[in-house]
């Protein structure tokens, strides 16, 4: 059954791939408003540096009467800075910015403990082991929970990009061979193995490149390269 409200689609019916068109914002009064803001910086060849932050707001005169601006509760931020392609991290910092209690920045100096960790494989399970319930403060441990995808996500552009700026659309590393071991899919897919269901390692789409098949263009890739007059079968898969 499904509830009021709910929007359906072909493609959540019938698993098709009609475009879907995101609903709405609901007409309702806003009771909090919660952002995420990560962004990635190439430090250097060897080193990316993450700058996080997670405001949380409550929507103008909600607490304060004829106040005309949303009142901001809290404001965390965080820096990180991981060794590539190895995804430790050597350097860390959190800064409570807004904060309901003047206790609240006694933890900063908690996040020291990152340095050290991977944010690759496990780092979840172990920055809630660190920094859970009374060892960390509630909305910084969650926004460095955010922040791990995003340096995830950064390799591609880690490998395709150069130091200089310069992006000719080589790829920094050489092809797979046609037939590769699963080690070397191990190796090469080793930020993307199994972290969903589109790459799991019995999924069509290892099994395709362990053909020697080139992994299809991103769909934004396609959608780009076709407005601006280019093949998208031009694309190289930049890892």
């Amino acid at each position: 059954m499904v509830s009021q409200g709910a929007v359906l689609t072909d493609r959540s019916i019938m698993g098709s791939d009609v475009a879907m068109t995101a609903p709405p914002e609901p007409d309702l009064p806003v009771l909090h408003r919660r952002t995420y803001d990560v962004t990635a910086y190439r430090e250097s060849d060897s080193r990316l540096r993450l700058r996080g932050t997670v405001r949380d707001q409550k929507p103008p005169g909600l607490y304060v009467a004829d106040d005309p601006e949303p009142l901001t509760v809290h404001h965390m931020i965080v820096d990180v800075v991981v060794e590539y392609p190895s995804m430790l991290i050597v350097e860390a910092g959190a800064v409570l910015d807004t904060h309901p209690h003047t206790e609240c920045t006694g933890i900063e100096s908690h996040y020291d403990k990152l340095v050290g960790l991977s944010i690759a494989r496990g780092f979840t399970h172990k920055v809630r082991e660190l920094f859970g319930g009374p060892r960390g403060c509630t909305h910084t441990t969650a926004l460095i929970q955010a922040m791990a995808p995003v340096a995830i996500q950064s390799t591609w552009s880690m490998m395709a990009g150069r130091s200089d700026g310069s992006n000719d659309g080589t790829p920094v590393r050489p092809p797979l061979p046609a037939n590769p071991s699963p080690e070397q899919l191990r190796e090469r897919f080793a930020f993307n193995l199994n972290t969903c269901h589109v790459w799991a390692e019995d999924g069509p789409m290892i099994t395709s490149i362990a053909r020697g098949e080139e992994p299809p263009p991103p769909l934004w890739a396609v959608e780009r390269m076709e407005e601006l007059g280019l093949d998208p079968d031009e694309w190289r898969f930049g890892g």
